[in-house]
């Protein structure tokens, strides 16, 4: 690697992974408790009055919970500059929550999007059909499938430490040590596509067909037609931002590590390493655009929610210029809704 590339990932790596990283976990972590935690207290008064998708709906405000009190912890990681001062139990469990976090999310979501492909394309087929005993028992398949998928990572080696001449564990690896990079890799690409790409296209095959059915059919109600394409549009900021490319730069920076312990590295690897470092960030950002799903579902205006925001931000005597500016902000991202 050339002088400047070296500087240039030196500089990346001390201005996002050490600042940026540990404030957008931090961001967040209190967004995302004050959020999902609003959503699922929602869901619970309106438990009877949503139907059976309310089980999916829960199990994905679960999988936001499981993700996020570990969020301080690998802020303080980052913002130590890489030094892993909890354990290496502690590490696998916080990696394996994110693992439950993110496959999870995307699981629940598919059943979601399955349920409203079927309420609206073959309605009467589903009437009396699904069941709270069905609702429940598909999302333990979830769990058990997310779980079993998840599981062989825990079996990487995922702490070292950052100081070759000591037995001190500092270093809590996203994915593995260098020494297993090859290994992980293939298990990365297979987990990829039972975990995210199959999701995918099973989404993309409900909504495609969706789109179709509400564009032909005018005797669709154009509430329902509204409802349905903003969840589309929800579905793919959620995709689009947060896991597509997480999964394409994890395994493209995995497959680097590769070509550079056989002493082959290639041109490409700084790119890579600086987007999967963006991504990183960008995937825990689920945990705060999933509460979307639960106030499009719940028919809840999300200024509703963002005025409880600035209410609670009022109550704690930080109605500032700042809490003012984050505000309006909000209502600017909410005009689409």
């Amino acid at each position: 690697m050339s002088g400047i590339a070296t500087s240039k990932t030196s500089f990346f790596r001390s201005n996002y992974e050490h600042v940026t990283l540990p404030a957008v976990y931090t961001f967040v972590f209190i967004i995302g408790l004050g959020a999902n935690g609003w959503a699922v207290r929602s869901l619970l008064q309106k438990w009877k009055i949503l139907g059976h998708i309310n089980v999916f709906l829960l199990n994905l405000g679960v999988a936001n919970f499981l993700f996020l009190p570990t969020l301080p912890f690998l802020s303080a990681y980052y913002f130590m500059r890489n030094k892993w001062i909890f354990g290496d139990a502690f590490c696998k469990i916080t990696r394996f929550c994110f693992n439950l976090n993110l496959y999870g999310s995307i699981g629940f979501l598919t059943c979601i999007s399955v349920y409203r492909y079927l309420a609206i394309v073959h309605p009467m087929r589903m009437m009396g059909r699904l069941t709270v005993t069905l609702s429940v028992a598909i999302s333990v398949l979830v769990w058990l499938l997310v779980s079993v998928q998840s599981l062989p990572d825990m079996f990487y080696p995922k702490t070292s430490a950052n100081n070759t001449h000591t037995n001190r564990t500092e270093k809590c690896h996203h994915t593995t040590s260098t020494e297993y990079a090859e290994n992980y890799l293939k298990y990365s690409v297979g987990w990829t596509l039972t975990g995210f790409v199959m999701p995918l296209l099973i989404l993309l095959g409900c909504y495609g067909h969706v789109t179709l059915v509400l564009c032909r059919k005018n005797t669709i109600n154009k509430v329902v037609k509204q409802r349905s394409l903003r969840l589309l549009f929800i579905l793919i900021l959620l995709f689009s931002v947060c896991y597509i490319p997480y999964h394409i730069f994890k395994n493209l920076s995995l497959y680097s590590r590769v070509l550079i312990k056989h002493r082959m590295r290639p041109t490409w690897d700084e790119g890579v390493f600086c987007a999967h470092q963006i991504s990183r960030g960008l995937v825990c950002l689920n945990s705060v655009l999933n509460p979307l799903v639960y106030l499009h579902v719940m028919d809840i205006p999300l200024r509703q929610l963002v005025r409880q925001f600035y209410q609670m931000f009022s109550c704690l005597s930080l109605k500032t210029a700042l809490c003012n500016s984050f505000y309006i902000i909000l209502l600017t991202i909410i005009v689409f809704f």
